[in-house]
């Protein structure tokens, strides 16, 4: 009774909540208050999720807010946090009570200021420097005379008009355009796909590849050509293929494709002056050219003519040279008949002499002594080959006792095996190249009929002979014979009849007639 009877506790009677009730009345209270806020701070942490969500700090000197961007507005943003930019976050403040932490969306970001432009510039610049982006080893030349070129612009500025212009001036090419925002959020993915896209155009395709990209837009505020800032921009002028001359702004105006590119243009107008030369200029320079060595050819002809025309006056006249050999040549003759005419003298004075020798006496008198010298050794040899009969005779004996005990039949047997086995061998080679022989003599044979003339006539050709068997080839020969033999592939046919040597010579000479 008594525990009825007392007072209750103090604040006993005040309503519980949930902490979902108080989370979703705090987040009612904090959304509903702050619905639309700018913020300007200090980026910290910066994280990109695998989801595409964005997640980032923004700090100052003593507080720090965590800022969410969804994948949709991650892909709508103008500027990318990056960790030490000051910015202007504009979005709405929310809650996540999974943490019990308060929180902003963000969805739109912008550069605080032109001072932190230049620094995120500056950051940027410096690591795409330390990548080996900008090393001047990786830059490609310029080609001389491009037969295309890729321009990567607006299509309704006038930079476009003054590139064109310029070009038709100096040396009219294809021009291929690829139109972009040259500002705003749209620059940046714009002028990339449009680099990538000139560098994927294929070889020989059915539009033709550039040979050189100018990426151009006209001057502005840091702002307005910021898209050229951005790092995708950069990355890919430095990784493409096909040589690119960026002239974005004015002379003063620089932007990361400057540093990225492989020439960099104060000025549209001047890149289109960089990338082809002047037609009119080539032609004067090619008509100097032409000229300069037309007459280094006439000086180096003359030099080379007065040259030889000074080693010829240093020669000898030709008088000079065979004047002597004309005088001993001359002597020569002259004492030629006196020579001749003293050497046949000689000559039949040896003869006479030689032939005052051989008298018939002196000849029969050589003769005896020959018979003489010829009867004497007959009677020495007689005796001296009856001795060397006899003793050839005598080894004769003597060699066939010694064999008369050798038994000569195994001996007399294996030759005849080894004759035999010869033999054959002999045989089977003279049939080999019997046959051999006969192969080559009928393939000749086969040629002989395929080159000869017989199988020609098989093919309905015809040879005509005149009597005395030759080959008439002409018609003129024809009217000279009045007896022709035709001979086809299976026989000869005799045709005419002989004519009187009379009509022969009077067909000759109306022949004749009618030549002239």
């Amino acid at each position: 009774m008594s525990d009825l009877l007392d007072d209750p506790r103090e604040g006993a009677n005040e309503p519980e909540f949930t902490v979902s009730e108080i989370s979703s009345a705090v987040k009612r209270t904090i959304e509903g208050t702050f619905d639309h806020v700018r913020i300007r701070g200090e980026v910290g942490r910066v994280v990109h999720a695998r989801s595409g969500h964005l997640y980032f700090d923004i700090k100052d000197d003593r507080s720090v807010l965590g800022c969410t961007a969804w994948k949709g507005q991650v892909a709508r943003l103008t500027v990318m946090p990056e960790e030490g930019m000051e910015i202007i976050a504009t979005g709405r403040l929310t809650t996540f009570p999974g943490q019990s932490k308060y929180q902003m969306n963000v969805q739109d970001v912008a550069v605080a200021g032109e001072g932190a432009l230049m620094a995120m510039l500056d950051k940027r610049k410096k690591k795409l420097a330390a990548e080996g982006l900008f090393d001047l080893d990786r830059k490609q030349e310029i080609p001389f005379l491009p037969e295309v070129i890729g321009v990567v612009t607006s299509p309704t500025g006038a930079v476009i008009r003054d590139i064109l212009h310029r070009l038709r001036d100096r040396f009219p090419r294809k021009v291929l355009i690829w139109p972009v925002a040259v500002q705003g959020e749209r620059c940046a993915p714009e002028v990339s796909r449009a680099i990538e896209g000139f560098n994927a155009f294929t070889l020989g395709g059915a539009l033709p590849r550039p040979d050189l990209i100018i990426v151009a837009r006209g001057g502005g505020s840091i702002e307005d050509l910021w898209g050229f800032n951005e790092e995708s921009v950069a990355r890919a002028a430095a990784a493409s293929q096909i040589p690119l001359i960026s002239a974005v702004g004015h002379e003063t105006d620089t932007t990361l494709i400057d540093f990225a590119s492989d020439h960099r243009a104060p000025t549209p107008t001047a890149a289109a002056e960089r990338a082809v030369p002047v037609r009119a200029e080539l032609l004067a320079r090619s008509e100097e050219t032409e000229s300069r060595r037309i007459n280094a050819m006439r000086a180096a002809l003359n030099y080379r003519g007065e040259k030889l025309r000074d080693l010829s006056r240093a020669l000898p006249r030709k008088d000079a040279l065979l004047g002597q050999s004309q005088q001993r040549l001359d002597l020569a003759s002259a004492r030629l008949p006196s020579a001749l005419t003293a050497r046949v003298n000689l000559c039949r004075s040896s003869l006479s002499h030689a032939s005052g020798a051989l008298r018939p006496s002196l000849l029969a008198r050589s003769l005896q002594g020959h018979k003489i010298r010829l009867d004497d050794r007959a009677e020495r040899l007689l005796p001296l080959l009856q001795r060397r009969t006899r003793t050839a005779v005598d080894d004769l004996a003597k060699t066939a006792t010694r064999f008369e005990n050798i038994t000569l039949s195994p001996q007399i047997e294996r030759r005849k095996s080894d004759l035999a086995a010869l033999l054959a061998r002999f045989s089977h080679a003279g049939k080999v190249q019997q046959m051999q022989q006969r192969n080559k003599l009928e393939a000749l044979d086969r040629l002989r009929l395929t080159l000869g003339y017989k199988a020609t006539l098989e093919r309905g050709y015809a040879v005509v002979r005149a009597p005395d068997g030759s080959v008439i080839t002409r018609q003129k020969e024809a009217k000279n014979h009045a007896l022709f033999a035709i001979e086809f592939a299976d026989g000869t046919l005799d045709l005419g009849a002989k004519r009187s040597v009379k009509e022969q010579k009077s067909s000759n000479s109306s022949e004749q007639g009618s030549l002239f």
